[in-house]
């Protein structure tokens, strides 16, 4: 048992330790998570336990717990090689130890926190890409990620890259030279987009909307009409910066009928709110790994239909990157004999396999109903202490909730003392929203009831701590409210369903 329980067991709960050490209850959660209290309590410990636990305990567990890494330089250097070994010149100048990153609860844009399943299952032997047994995971994994991007589309895989590989895949391969592109930009992606374009060689015709609003239809209907001989739209569904989401239906719907394609950045939605490919009728779709897939970075699952795949093989010009060349990709990911085309990532692909299994266990509708319940919760807890969101009810992600910061807070203090004192990390505003708001995330694994209450509980905390006027206690009171209305409706649906 180590010290942080056995002062719950001194004292009888959680909640009687932060009163006796005069702490929020979100304190000693962090302890227990952490297992083990910091070392700067070692004398108040002794002092309030009268001596049951001894100050030198905790401060021999928080050593070994967190150790302090030596900064200066040793006399010798590690493996016994002498200062006169010709390639010391080379060596590191201080010594360098295996890298133990801290336990972090992550609320931000991401990463998430990734599933003891998944951890596992990337930590398994390495195999080679084009063994019998990888090539039929592969088409598991294939399988599943048309799963959760609803499509029976053949060209669905994961690249191998983060999300902005799987844009940038989409538009090399997409936009020739000189084909005129409508790009949607209400955020910091849909700039990425417009980047993407101009280095293509295509010409853009830029939408804009105001950041935290979504893409305006009738905007682009009006772009399209200007632009008869438009090829592409671009969107983004949702977009990470703002917590705001699209209409990807209807954009879509509004390009085929001026014949245009689209291609649609997912990398926030996917299997954190409805996304439909072959209902929509989306053309070229991208995501990311590490967001409500929950899984490690490092990878991009996109989706193509046969007609961008007409398109690409039409193409009288070369595509102008070899690595991202779709031609390229279709034996290595077929399902009949693969050629060679790249070193996968094998364990990286281990470990979306489970995610994406985890995914399927659970059913797609249940994860976008749980992405949406502990959004309302946390919501609530928001409001009771006095915060707005930046983003109108109707268009807000439940898996991105930007939060408008209260006048006169530092916001990145307050980010700084979560991550110090408490280990979560929540995102910062970007471009015009720097300074202005928090990210909160809500994805995958990180998409927990006790992730929304340490959220609030330390938030508020912090909060207080810094003079604004919050009562301890209210946002947690106000969640538990939305979970038990919540709980209630569930409970009269079924019943009427029955």
């Amino acid at each position: 048992m180590n010290c942080a329980e056995r002062l719950v067991e001194i004292f009888g709960s959680q909640a009687d330790v932060a009163r006796a050490f005069q702490l929020d209850r979100a304190v000693v959660h962090h302890w227990i998570k952490m297992e083990y209290v910091p070392a700067r309590w070692a004398g108040e410990v002794e002092r309030i336990t009268q001596g049951r636990i001894s100050a030198l305990e905790i401060i021999n567990e928080a050593s070994a717990k967190n150790p302090v890494r030596v900064k200066s330089r040793p006399e010798h250097l590690p493996f016994g090689l002498p200062e006169s070994d010709p390639m010391s010149q080379y060596a590191p100048s201080k010594r360098i130890q295996s890298f133990h990153p801290p336990q972090r609860t992550l609320m931000g844009p991401g990463p998430t926190e990734i599933h003891p399943r998944v951890l596992t299952t990337m930590s398994q032997p390495a195999i080679g890409y084009l063994d019998p047994v990888f090539v039929e995971m592969m088409e598991e994994l294939k399988s599943l990620l048309r799963y959760v991007y609803q499509t029976k589309n053949p060209l669905t895989f994961p690249l191998s890259g983060p999300g902005s590989v799987g844009m940038e895949y989409c538009f090399v391969n997409m936009v020739a030279p000189a084909d005129k592109v409508i790009v949607c930009q209400n955020g910091v992606f849909g700039g990425r987009m417009l980047e993407n374009v101009i280095r293509c060689g295509g010409t853009p015709v830029l939408v804009e909307d105001k950041w935290g609003e979504p893409v305006d239809p009738q905007k682009v209907e009006d772009a399209l009409k200007k632009n008869k001989d438009a090829a592409i739209v671009a969107f983004v569904h949702a977009e990470t910066s703002t917590g705001c989401q699209s209409d990807a239906k209807t954009l879509t719907q509004i390009a085929h009928k001026h014949g245009a394609m689209v291609i649609v950045d997912a990398v926030t939605s996917l299997a954190g709110t409805p996304v439909k490919v072959d209902e929509w009728e989306i053309d070229a779709i991208y995501s990311a790994s590490q967001k409500c897939l929950s899984c490690t970075p490092g990878l991009s699952p996109v989706s193509f239909s046969d007609r961008v795949v007409e398109r690409v093989k039409k193409r009288k010009d070369k595509i102008h990157s070899w690595f991202m060349d779709m031609n390229l990709l279709f034996n290595y990911w077929s399902a009949g004999t693969r050629t060679y085309h790249h070193t996968a990532p094998t364990n990286s692909l281990f470990a979306l396999h489970e995610a994406l299994l985890l995914i399927r266990e659970e059913g797609l509708e249940n994860a976008w109903a749980r992405a949406t319940r502990h959004h309302l919760a946390l919501k609530a807890g928001l409001e009771a202490m006095g915060m707005k969101m930046l983003v109108a009810e109707k268009y807000q992600l439940p898996q991105m909730n930007a939060v408008v910061c209260p006048q006169g807070v530092n916001e990145a203090e307050v980010r700084k003392t979560l991550l110090n004192e408490f280990s979560i990390e929540i995102g910062a505003g970007l471009g015009p929203l720097a300074g202005k708001i928090w990210r909160i995330g809500l994805m995958g694994y990180s998409c927990r009831p006790d992730n929304v209450m340490l959220c609030l509980s330390a938030l508020g905390s912090v909060l207080s701590d810094m003079g604004m006027a919050v009562h301890v206690g209210d946002a947690e009171a106000a969640a538990h409210g939305a979970y038990a209305q919540m709980h209630v409706k569930d409970a009269q649906r079924k019943k009427r369903a029955a």
